[in-house]
């Protein structure tokens, strides 16, 4: 399951997770954001060795401004609370690659 991450302290915790730390911020409004959230969904299921964070960018936009997100969707990865990659965009396989490049 994909977990909506409502504030900043919440998502510093989540950070500090062991597992690979995927982070969609995303919009509402966002057409691409919402074609790829069904994908990052069935991920969540099928991968228990990477956790899936959704920060909504107009609910939590002090997360967005300090992580310099200007287009969604972003996707950040974080291992041990560094970011090790970030990809802008709703390129599937890209986001694929990445994920099983750092898990």
């Amino acid at each position: 399951m994909v977990k909506q991450v409502h504030s900043v302290d919440e998502f510093k915790g989540l950070l500090g997770d062991k597992r690979l730390v995927v982070v969609d911020f995303y919009a509402t409004w966002c057409g691409p954001c919402k074609m790829i959230a069904p994908k990052l969904e069935e991920w969540s299921q099928n991968e228990p060795s990477v956790l899936f964070v959704k920060v909504d960018v107009d609910e939590v936009e002090e997360l967005a401004a300090e992580y310099g997100v200007s287009a969604m969707p972003t996707l950040m990865f974080f291992k041990n609370g560094i970011k090790v990659e970030e990809i802008v965009g709703a390129n599937l396989d890209k986001i694929c690659e990445a994920i099983q490049k750092n898990k």
